[in-house]
C-alpha cells in the first residue's frame, strides 16, 4: 500500500509498505481521508522527532472505513465508518482511563505524541488502530469528518475551557490566526453566543473569519482600535508566534484568559508585576480528549462545524505540504487516497 513516511528529518516521500493485520483488540481501516496540520510542518522541519524512530507514516486526522477486526472486536461491523481519537497516552494512568490520552500523566517520557506523530498514522491507504481510538462518524462526509479530529478537536478542547472566562455580560473573544483551527473556534464561539474579533494578516483569511461568523475581521495593525478599551474577556492565539503573542497581551482585559493553542515559538514572561494584565489566566490547551471528540463529531452533524477544505490525491502530498508551508491554503488541506 502507497504511504507518506517522514523518512529523515527534513524529508517526506510516498513509499510502498507492505500493509498491516490488526491484533487483538485492533482494527484495520481504509483511509478515507487524512488532514494536512501545521503540526506535520513542525514535525518535518523542526526539532519535535528528535527522540523519534524513523520511518513513520505521517498523518493523525485521519477518517476512516472498518476493513478488518481484530480477535476480540465485537462491536464494529466492517464497512463503518469512524474517525481516529490519535493523541499518544501510557494507558494506564486514571487520565487515560478517562479518555484524556491528551493529557497523559507520563507525556514527558512516551515514545510519540501521537499516531502520526512519532508512530504510524494515516496518510496511507490503510492503516491499524486500536479499536478504542474510534468514534462512529457514520453520515459525514469523511473529508470533514477527518478535520473534525485535530482542527476541530483543538479548536473545541480550546474554547469549552475558556466558558467560564466566557460567561459574563456581553462576553467578547479575539481569535489570532484564522487557519484550519482559527476558522472552526469562530464558529464554535459564536455558538456559545461570544462576540467575535478575527485576526490575521491575510485578506483571504479575513474573509473567511467573516464567513465563519466573526462580527470583526481585522489586521493586526487594526486590532487594538476594534477592540475595545476594557480589552477582550478571551485571546485565543492559534499563531504563537512572538509577533501573535506580543498581540494578545495586548489586547488583554484585566482578569483575562490567554489561550495559546499555536506553536510558533513566540514567548510570554510570566512575572508579577508584568506585561501580564492583573488577574491573568494562561493557558496552553493541548488536543482534546475522545469524549471531547464524539461530542465534536456530534457537533458537526448538527451543523455547528462547518471546515473549510482543500483536498488533494494522496499521491499529491508533496503539494499539499509545500502550499501549507508558503501560507497558500485557507482552511484544512485534506489527502484522499485514490478511488475513494
Amino acid at each position: 500500500m502507497l504511504a507518506y513516511r517522514m523518512t529523515a528529518p527534513g524529508s517526506a516521500e510516498l513509499v510502498d509498505v507492505p500493509p498491516a493485520e490488526p491484533g487483538p483488540g485492533q482494527v484495520r481501516l481504509e483511509v478515507l481521508a487524512a488532514g494536512v496540520c501545521h503540526s506535520d510542518l513542525a514535525v518535518l522541519h523542526g526539532g519535535a522527532a528528535a527522540r523519534w524512530t524513523l520511518p513513520f507514516t505521517l498523518g493523525h486526522e485521519v477518517c476512516g472505513r472498518v476493513a478488518a477486526l481484530g480477535e476480540g472486536v465485537g462491536d464494529l461491523a466492517v464497512g463503518e465508518q469512524v474517525v481516529v481519537h490519535a493523541p499518544f497516552g501510557c494507558g494506564h494512568c486514571p487520565r487515560c482511563a478517562m479518555g484524556r490520552t491528551n493529557d497523559c500523566d507520563e507525556r514527558a517520557t512516551l515514545p510519540a505524541a501521537g499516531l502520526g506523530l512519532g508512530i504510524d498514522g494515516g496518510m496511507a491507504e490503510a492503516m491499524v488502530v486500536d479499536r478504542v481510538r474510534l468514534v462512529s462518524a457514520e453520515g459525514l462526509d469523511p473529508v470533514v469528518a477527518a478535520t473534525l479530529t485535530d482542527a476541530g478537536l483543538t479548536s473545541y478542547h480550546a474554547v469549552h475551557g475558556s466558558r467560564e472566562a466566557l460567561a459574563g455580560p456581553d462576553p467578547l473573544a479575539v481569535v489570532i490566526g484564522v487557519g484550519g483551527l482559527g476558522h472552526l473556534a469562530i464558529g464554535l464561539l459564536r455558538a456559545l453566543g461570544t462576540t467575535v474579533v478575527a485576526v490575521d494578516t491575510r485578506e483571504e483569511a479575513l474573509g473567511l473569519a467573516r464567513e465563519c461568523g466573526a462580527d470583526a475581521a481585522v489586521l493586526p495593525a487594526d486590532a487594538s482600535g476594534t477592540v475595545p478599551s476594557r480589552g477582550a474577556d478571551v485571546v485565543f492565539d492559534f499563531a504563537g508566534a512572538q509577533s501573535s503573542l506580543d498581540l494578545a497581551v495586548s489586547l488583554l482585559r484585566t482578569a483575562g484568559e490567554l489561550v495559546v493553542v499555536g506553536s510558533g515559538g513566540g514567548a510570554v514572561t510570566v512575572s508579577k508585576p508584568g506585561v501580564l494584565p492583573s488577574g491573568a489566566v494562561v493557558r496552553v490547551p493541548f488536543w482534546g480528549s475522545r469524549p471531547e471528540l464524539t461530542a465534536v463529531v456530534g457537533a458537526a452533524r448538527g451543523g455547528a462545524l462547518t471546515p473549510r477544505t482543500t483536498t488533494f490525491a494522496l499521491t499529491d502530498a508533496d503539494r499539499a505540504f509545500a502550499q501549507l508551508r508558503e501560507g497558500r491554503l485557507l482552511g484544512r488541506a485534506v489527502l484522499v487516497p485514490a478511488g475513494i
